[in-house]
């Protein structure tokens, strides 16, 4: 009865473990991107400006 008890637990909580597991992923990959695409747009802009002969843009 025990084995069975725990049994039925570990399979009921491991779907749920790995869509979490998969979700933290995709998120993490997204925020990933999003920080990357900001720093290349930032340093894009940065070049532009100087190329362009105007300040630098202050934060």
């Amino acid at each position: 009865m025990i084995q069975d008890f725990w049994g039925n637990a570990i399979f009921s909580v491991t779907p749920t473990i790995l869509m979490g597991i998969i979700f933290w992923f995709i998120m993490r990959s997204i925020l990933r991107a999003d920080r990357t695409e900001r720093d290349t747009l930032k340093k894009y802009e940065a070049e532009e400006r100087e190329r362009r002969g105007l300040p630098p843009k202050k934060d």
